[in-house]
């Protein structure tokens, strides 16, 4: 919201199909899609598919149970373990273009072995903290492999695709120190909002270096609308009447729509699940854990990239102060408090909502269809929903975020489209199928 005038044209393109993007003519682009029985198939006690589960589980338990990293930082970590048991399956089973690697190990290694390798010797090179958790989990799923030379090369490649990922995620950015300079604000400009006046949080995520883009800036879209654009006024209406904390025009199905999407998703847990329904073989399983987090890790660096360089107010400052915007069609309320507290971060773009553009289309081309019948369980309200369609998400998220007082819908609607166009151009280039 840097200055007055019309909306830019980047802007205009990126919202021109906000939600419902997912078209066909999207998916002729795709790879090779994903779908139950087109090669592998799991099988009940399938010890490899079984250790991707299982290593995807303990991933959470340390990033977020262990370490109680924030999001967005864990999109990072979870897209860290998952390309790195990716690259150790496809090594040993092919199928699929390893993730910037070109390591390969001999057919007879145990995949079970080096899954466990993978993901025990990235995690504690992360988080040693969790020593214990992790070397217990790693014997365990050492002792169900048979011992013999296919055990030791399994466990010897696993360790190979670990330390690759270690040695490219160097320097990488995370926790890079930003400087936000100390100016007041102008109208307009984020600033702390209540009730804890926090600062930019993991503004670094702005600076780090992508899973699969180019740049962080790369899918950046065009300016949001000036503070007295027909958009922004339209977007302030919206937010003050429905996103406030008491007497607002929610219905209590949206209500606990807002509820639902306040907090982080069970999003590992949604994909291990879609796995096992589908009836996805080890390399297949994978490479939707490793496709999917990979998109979700660079949606989130996208929109904190976009909340770096455009540093917009939230709905809070923004209604508050609207004496200061220059508009005469918005009133300011001195007093208006949104549903949910305020994440200390600027407005455009919506983290959350790039995020589920990011998974929808992901999902989308790797399952070969829309239809991708998510289930996915809320840390807020410990609720599971199912998703039958990629546009029934992105509406139940692009809404949400509105109608919990936090976001414009101009953050959300165009952070969506910005995070299924990113996972769109990176899907063609990453975790293609090796013919």
């Amino acid at each position: 919201m840097q200055g007055k005038g019309s909306v830019s044209a980047p802007f205009r393109t990126a919202t021109r199909a906000v939600v419902t993007g997912l078209t066909v003519c999207a998916l002729t682009a795709a790879p090779a899609v994903m779908r139950a029985g087109a090669t592998e198939r799991t099988t009940a006690g399938d010890p490899a598919t079984e250790a991707v589960a299982e290593w995807s589980a303990t991933a959470v338990d340390t990033v977020e149970t262990d370490a109680k990293r924030p999001v967005p930082e864990t999109f990072l970590w979870h897209a860290f373990v998952s390309t790195t048991v990716y690259n150790a399956v496809v090594g040993i089973r092919g199928g699929y273009a390893p993730y910037r690697w070109d390591g390969r190990a001999p057919r007879s290694a145990s995949v079970p072995a080096a899954v466990a390798t993978a993901a025990h010797h990235v995690l504690l090179e992360y988080f040693p903290a969790s020593r214990s958790r992790l070397d217990t989990a790693y014997a365990a799923s050492l002792a169900e492999v048979p011992r013999g030379r296919d055990k030791d090369e399994g466990v010897a490649f696993g360790a190979r695709a670990a330390a690759h990922t270690i040695a490219t995620r160097k320097d990488d950015g995370r926790g890079a120190r930003v400087d936000l300079g100390s100016a007041a604000p102008r109208p307009g400009v984020w600033r702390p909002t209540p009730p804890a006046h926090e600062g930019f949080t993991t503004a670094w995520m702005a600076r780090t270096k992508p899973l699969m883009l180019t740049a962080p800036h790369q899918f950046r879209p065009g300016a949001p609308p000036s503070l007295t654009s027909a958009r922004y006024t339209k977007d302030f209406a919206e937010l003050k009447a429905i996103g406030r904390k008491t007497g607002s025009a929610r219905t209590p199905e949206q209500t606990d729509t807002a509820m639902f999407f306040a907090g982080n998703l069970h999003f590992q847990e949604a994909l291990r699940d879609t796995a096992a329904r589908r009836g996805l073989g080890v390399a297949e399983q994978a490479r939707l854990l490793a496709g999917v987090n990979s998109a979700m890790a660079d949606a989130i660096v996208t929109a904190w990239d976009s909340k770096l360089h455009y540093r917009t107010w939230r709905p809070i400052t923004a209604i508050r102060e609207a004496a200061s915007d220059g508009n005469p069609a918005t009133a300011p309320e001195p007093a208006w408090e949104p549903l949910i507290d305020t994440p200390a971060h600027p407005d455009y773009l919506s983290g959350h909502a790039t995020v589920g553009g990011a998974l929808t289309r992901s999902l989308t081309m790797l399952l070969g269809t829309s239809r991708i019948d998510l289930r996915v369980r809320s840390v807020v309200t410990g609720t599971t929903r199912t998703f039958a369609d990629a546009d029934e998400y992105n509406r139940g998220v692009v809404n949400a975020r509105v109608w919990e007082g936090i976001h414009t819908r101009t953050a959300d609607t165009v952070g969506n489209r910005t995070g299924q166009r990113l996972a769109a151009w990176a899907l063609t280039r990453y975790f293609r199928p090796v013919r």
